[in-house]
Parts: structure tokens; sequence; C-alpha cells
């Protein structure tokens, strides 16, 4: 079902704001006064009955929390106490201190798993059936074990030697060569994988879209959102949402003042919507459920269709359980028209930030040593936008070679600046210009560290730039 068809958008029925505001402008007399006020009593009523329903859930959180005595925090990127120690068939309560979703789990025992917490939520996770013994537990949003949110859990009186000798995530007894050996191995697999071309992982995100030219001269974008499995690191495959097939979605480009037409095929099991983040459109195509447009329900289309203005470095992604669907991959990379540079660009790169959700920590859909290098010759004018799709804020660092910021959020800047580290915030968009200097193999990631190491080595949102003579 086409929920818009193939007409324009102004012919298009009016939105659910318009509607709204209709309504509000109908309103009038001593009648629409009472309606107002019966509303404005019933939303108390029901606000009063939440207040009380969330009290006796506080209580018996609180009635559990003080039989066990175990408290959990979990945050960016550490599991508190550790170990944890924990009575047989306890309950044990896990709390989201953090900025980012987290949970607990288990490792090798699925089902003693908790929700994923939104940052604030506490949870209870009964570890009833699960045998006294030693056991480890992690985070298993996309990255963060790897960058430290793993604890060492004892139930009963069980010895934790394994947690005091590093069984939690640390190299334990290991002698040092052997740790620097474990900690090579995915710089090796990826600088293999650079020199021979070989790619490490399934899938490759953000490729360009060619737009299908319509009868009307429209240029047609036709983007499927279905759930996928990606491969995400080699080896590690995730439940995904990905716009014809692939994280993050293909990069859609348009000159200014083209018309353009962006159909979204809803194949996934629930409902989408698309946003065109930093792009100038008319309201109805703004992509924000039931403010100007409905969701669109599973197997269903819906058509965006408005002017490019330019420039704009943009993003598009859903807009509807955002929190949800986004960092499971529903985004892509939106350019219109060109910065104005003053110096010919060799070659144009647009790279993806993400921390959360089931992709987590990577670049462009890849987590090191999955990622893509850059390659580059002395001599080359490199333009990178970073596109910031995550919840944290990454600095992202190039080794060797400055970057000059050339545009924030896709508007040319009057006066560039030079770095070497530059600061992303979700929703934002750099764009720098990488005058290509000294020949080597550069380390290129985000600089939290716990980003980009662990005691595995480099891995999440690492990457290189490999500069030839």
């Amino acid at each position: 079902m086409d929920t818009s068809t193939d007409a324009s958008p102004a012919a298009a029925p009016a939105s659910p704001a318009a509607r709204l505001a209709e309504n509000f402008r109908n309103l009038g007399g001593p009648m629409s006064m009472f309606a107002l006020s019966a509303l404005v009593v019933a939303f108390l009523a029901g606000a009063i009955s939440v207040a009380a329903m969330s009290r006796v859930d506080d209580a018996s959180d609180a009635a559990i929390a003080a039989a066990t005595g175990v408290t959990v925090s979990l945050t960016e990127f550490t599991i508190t106490p550790d170990p944890i120690v924990v009575p047989v068939d306890g309950v044990i309560t896990v709390k989201n201190v953090g900025s980012v979703e987290h949970l607990l789990k288990v490792k090798d025992h699925a089902e003693f798993t908790t929700k994923t917490l939104a940052p604030g939520e506490t949870t209870q996770l009964s570890l009833k059936g699960l045998p006294e013994g030693n056991y480890t537990v992690i985070c298993t949003v996309g990255g963060h074990d790897q960058s430290g949110m793993v604890a060492a859990m004892t139930i009963g009186t069980a010895s934790s030697d394994a947690a005091a000798s590093g069984g939690h995530g640390a190299h334990g007894n290991l002698d040092n060569d052997e740790v620097d050996r474990l900690m090579a191995q995915n710089t090796l697999a990826f600088a293999e994988a650079a020199t021979t071309g070989r790619q490490l992982t399934e899938g490759k995100g953000g490729q360009p879209l060619e737009p299908v030219i319509a009868a009307d001269g429209v240029k047609e974008f036709r983007l499927t959102a279905s759930e996928i499995q990606w491969e995400v690191e080699p080896g590690k495959f995730v439940n995904a949402m990905a716009y014809n097939g692939q994280v993050p979605g293909p990069t859609l480009r348009a000159d200014h003042g083209d018309r353009v037409r962006i159909i979204l095929d809803n194949q996934l099991s629930e409902s989408t919507v698309i946003h065109f983040h930093g792009i100038i459109v008319p309201n109805e195509m703004d992509g924000v459920p039931d403010l100007t447009q409905p969701p669109v329900k599973p197997g269903e289309t819906f058509t965006y269709e408005f002017d490019a203005i330019g420039p704009a470095v943009g993003m598009y992604h859903s807009h509807h359980h955002a929190d949800k669907q986004v960092p499971a991959g529903l985004a892509g990379a939106f350019l219109i028209g060109d910065l104005g540079l003053d110096v010919p660009v060799t070659q144009e790169y647009t790279m993806m930030l993400n921390d959360s959700g089931e992709i987590g920590l990577s670049l462009n859909g890849k987590s090191f040593p999955a990622t893509e290098p850059i390659f580059a010759k002395v001599g080359d004018k490199v333009l990178i936008h970073y596109l910031n799709e995550g919840n944290m804020v990454h600095p992202m660092h190039l080794h060797g070679i400055p970057q000059k910021v050339v545009a924030k959020d896709g508007f040319p800047l009057a006066e560039p600046y030079m770095a070497d580290t530059v600061l992303i915030a979700p929703g934002e968009r750099f764009s720098v210009l990488v005058d290509v200097n000294l020949p080597g193999l550069w380390a290129f990631h985000c600089h939290i560290l716990t980003h980009a190491e662990s005691s595995n080595g480099m891995f999440g949102m690492v990457t290189a730039m490999i500069v030839s003579e």
C-alpha cells in the first residue's frame, strides 16, 4: 500500500499537524473550554494513576534489592562491582548509570540476560537455577564488552580465584610475549587485508546509489528497509535493520536545484519513516510520525519528494523508534551539491560513526579489523565527511597529517581551521580536507580510547589512511 502514491506532495492529504492545528482553530465558545477542562482533568487523573503504579513498582524493586543487597552498575565502559558475589538463587539489581543503552548478560548463559536498559533505568535479574560457581558477565551492546564492560561473578561460596587472576577480561598470568601476540592479531589481520585487497567480512555499506530519471525528469531513489544479518567484524553477525541490504544505507547524491523523489518501501516487521537530517525540505516531507505523516507500516510504501537545496552534507535516518532503528543500521549519507572549495578534491569519503545498538562501536558499519582503510598518494586532497549517528561524542584523530575543517553541518566555514582531532557530537557533520603530504600507514581512530583499544588490541572505531609515494 502506497500512502502517498505518485502525486506531488502539494496534493497530499493534510498532515496530522495541519489537522491538529485546524482542530484548535475550530475550537470556540463555552463548550470548547469545558471540553478542554475535561481533557486536562483526564490527563491529570491518568498521571496520578501512573504515578501510583510507579510507586508500587518502586516498592517492589526496593524489596527485592533489600533482600539480596547486590546492586550492579553499568556505565561507559565498566561493570561494578567486579567481582560480583551473589547468593545461590539470588536476585541482583542492575542499574544503567551511563549515558547510552546497556544490558547485563551471563556469558554462555543467554537465558540469564536483562532487557536493554535506557540511561537511568533499573531492573532485576533473577539467577535462580544457575549453579554455584564462577561466571563472567558482559554487556552485549556492540563493542561494549571489548571496551571493558566485563566482570567476574561468583555465585555462592565458590572460589573467586578466576576473577583475582584476571579471568574477567585481563590476560591473567600470560607472559608478555603472549600478550603482545594476542594484541597484534587484529592489527595484522587489518594490514594483511589492506595489502591484498581482501575483505574480512561480508557486506559493504554506504555505496553510491544512482538515481533513476523518471518520465517527469525527477531523480528517483528507492530505499527498501528490511531486517538482515550484518557482519560487523569477522565472524560476528548481528540482527540489523538496513536500507537496500547495507549498513550504513546507500549514499544519495543530488545537485542543487534537482527535484528528487525518495520511495521508502518498508519490508520491516515494524513501522518506520525517513527523516532528512540537515536537508531543507517542506514540512510534510520532514518524516516525523504523527506530526508530519502517519508511520509507514510493514508492507507499505511512502514517497518523499522535494527540491534539493545545497550545499548540504546531510543524513537520512529513521525517526520512528529511532533509539532502536538508527543504531541498528537505518541511516545513510545524503550529499547535495559541493562545498565550493578552492582546491581540486582528489577523492571524497563519508565516515559514519556509531556506538550503540546492534552495530555498536563502528565506522561505516564495521568494527576493526573489518573497517575500510583510505588509500591515497602524496599530493592528494582528500575530503572526508564525518557523520555521527551514534549516541556519544567522538574525537576523530588522524595520525601524522593535519585536517583542515572546511564545513560544519554542511555549511562552508568562512575561516577554515587546522586540527589533528575533530570532536563530533551526535547528529553533527564535519567536513575536513586532508592535504596528503607524508607517506606511511597512518592510524585513524576515535580518541576515546575505550572506543578503539582494549586488552585484546585495537578494535571498534579504528581504521588507517595508507599513503603511497
